[in-house]
């Protein structure tokens, strides 16, 4: 989504060029090309200090296409004048998040590569070839305060001690709705509870022919709507301790419901997902409530700005098991990583830290998508939520984000995001743990008890190999 008003320039000079080629982009320097606004708003550049002589290295980095298109040419040319500042030669690949780890094993396996990766959720499986960055983490706490504990939570491993990546920052995953639907069945401020989203949800598809938009594909818009529902009945796949304990009747509860929201509320599509799909339905007016964060209403705001006007934010909806367990998982939590095959890992520090000491750019940048694991970083975001800088009407529609920190948490809460759960959180165990019984396949229990045995199989695996704990 591109800029809607001006806004001021990153430095006085900016050079830029685009090379497409394959799945990425080749960052060089040309002739100018100005992209921000002038005025108030957008962060000015913060020249950070370096603790290594880095002039004359490279760095490559390997990441997602962002979700907020915007992004991506604001953090290419971030890098390329950082690059140019420091006498670093920089390349930029962004693909396609659901590529992105497969494109990171397949490097491990050759032994070579990009010097950093990102990946927008935990991908603690990779440790074992990845450099611990304990030191960078120890600095930014020095520089800007404490990480955000779910942002810690989903980089290191307490097994090992190690911070196997660098969490930057991560975007809230609060739920969306159209308002003009929900009160029509007299729920103007959208549904608090899964409950009211099940008789309100029923009732909107049944008198005003639309449906909802909850996913049960392989694909990670399903695997975090599964996750928010286990827990908002006080069900987790792990307990603090690392012991597997999905197989619970709160699971089975949460299963039998998401059958019944499926059976009422929805169509046979969610079957057949791929992470775009909830978006693109709600930008197109035919979903009710989709759970996603904002990029979805910053298209539609371009696209289609009568839905945009028409979409608004809930914090996790409240199930059987109250308020502590009301959580949602970032709807992107991003993790850069430095292979242990990179040829430039200070170069790739260096930039890291140059990368968290701006995140007030990187938050404007990404229309706020971007919320920051070190909050000093981003002084100006409650302002900006509280009067979106991006034209939202009312200017305060983003405003619930901003007890985000509160209700966000970690992959695999209670306990650690570890290895066992990163191979999990790119496989379709729980959506399809859902979508079996919501066709019919088997019951609740059958399937909870099938998700089980393979989840067992993971946990097992990885302690194995001493990435981490679960016996106690």
């Amino acid at each position: 989504m591109g800029d809607l008003s001006p806004r001021s320039r990153l430095l006085s000079h900016t050079d830029r060029r685009t090379l497409l080629k394959g799945a990425g982009a080749t960052l060089t320097l040309a002739a100018a090309t100005p992209f921000f606004r002038d005025g108030a708003g957008a962060a000015t550049l913060v020249q950070t200090p370096t603790t290594a002589d880095i002039s004359g290295t490279s760095l490559r980095i390997l990441l997602w296409s962002h979700f907020v298109p915007r992004f991506d040419v604001w953090y290419d040319q971030f890098v390329a004048e950082w690059g140019e500042a420091n006498g670093v030669t920089t390349q930029v690949d962004h693909i396609n998040t659901a590529d992105v780890p497969a494109a990171i094993a397949a490097e491990i396996a050759a032994g070579e590569g990009h010097d950093l990766v990102e990946h927008l959720a935990s991908l603690a499986q990779y440790e074992q070839s990845m450099l611990p960055l304990n030191d960078v983490v120890e600095e930014l706490n020095n520089r800007h305060g404490e990480q955000l504990p779910m942002a810690m939570r989903n980089s290191f491993n307490p097994t090992t001690g190690n911070f196997y990546g660098l969490c930057h920052g991560y975007a809230p995953d609060p739920g969306d709705y159209r308002r003009s639907l929900w009160e029509a069945v007299g729920f103007p401020d959208g549904p608090s509870t899964w409950d009211e989203l099940l008789s309100g949800g029923a009732q909107i598809r049944s008198e005003q022919g639309i449906q909802m938009g909850i996913g049960m594909s392989n694909e990670v818009d399903s695997r975090m709507a599964a996750q928010t529902l286990i827990w908002a009945y006080g069900a987790a796949i792990q307990d603090e301790s690392e012991n597997v304990t999905i197989n619970s009747p709160e699971t089975i509860a949460a299963v039998e419901f998401m059958a019944e929201l499926y059976n009422q509320t929805m169509t046979p599509e969610v079957f057949g997902w791929n992470a775009a799909s909830n978006n693109q339905l709600l930008v197109a007016g035919r979903a009710s409530y989709i759970l996603n964060s904002i990029s979805a209403y910053r298209t539609a705001q371009k696209d289609q700005p009568e839905v945009g006007a028409d979409i608004f934010f809930k914090t996790p909806l409240l199930g059987p098991a109250g308020e502590d367990w009301a959580l949602a998982h970032g709807h992107a939590v991003f993790i850069d990583m430095i292979p242990q095959h990179s040829q430039n890992p200070d170069t790739a520090k260096e930039f890291l830290m140059h990368l968290v000491g701006n995140y007030a750019q990187a938050s404007y940048e990404s229309e706020l998508y971007n919320f920051p694991a070190w909050t000093s970083t981003v002084p100006e975001l409650s302002e900006w939520l509280a009067d979106d800088p991006f034209e939202s009407e009312p200017p305060d529609k983003l405003n619930v984000l901003s007890t985000a920190n509160d209700w966000t948490t970690n992959l695999g809460h209670p306990g650690p995001a570890n290895a066992a759960l990163g191979e999990i959180f790119n496989l379709p165990i729980l959506p399809d743990m859902m979508a079996r019984t919501a066709t019919g396949l088997q019951t609740a229990e059958e399937s909870v008890a099938q998700a089980e045995a393979e989840i067992v199989a993971i946990f097992d695996k990885w302690k194995a190999e001493g990435l981490m704990g679960g016996g106690a």
